[in-house]
């Protein structure tokens, strides 16, 4: 089992840039395949971009070119660069571990998350 812990969200404007950070316990982080999900107000949580075990990537649409995620599993950390952001990115963001061998798309495919981080980009 694996606990996870965000923080790195903000107000920023558009245009501007964050980093989200994932900090995960347990000895075995680099066993997860992992995600950076996001929560806006009335909508369904979606995925933002996942990561393999190995390092592959997966990036939906709307935020390929502008947000790179990536892992050390040194530091049992797994980040998510957001730059050029815009108020549509505006949302409450989650990481998400799942038990498996490669990362997956669907809110149901993971199996632990952490509490959230609150990112809004003022226009």
């Amino acid at each position: 089992q694996v606990q996870l812990v965000e923080s790195g969200g903000g107000l920023v404007q558009a245009g501007g840039s964050l980093r989200l950070s994932c900090a995960a316990s347990g000895r075995t982080f680099n066993t997860y395949p992992m995600g950076w999900f996001r929560q806006a107000p009335g909508k369904e949580r979606e995925l933002v971009a996942a990561i393999s075990r190995g390092g592959s990537t997966y990036y939906t649409d709307s935020v390929k070119g502008r947000f790179t995620i990536s892992r050390d599993n040194a530091k049992n950390t797994m980040y998510l660069q957001m730059n050029d952001l815009k108020p549509e990115d505006t949302a409450v963001y989650y990481c998400a571990a799942r038990n498996g061998f490669a990362y997956e798309l669907k809110v149901s495919d993971y199996n632990y998350w952490g509490q959230g981080t609150q990112v809004t980009v003022s226009s």
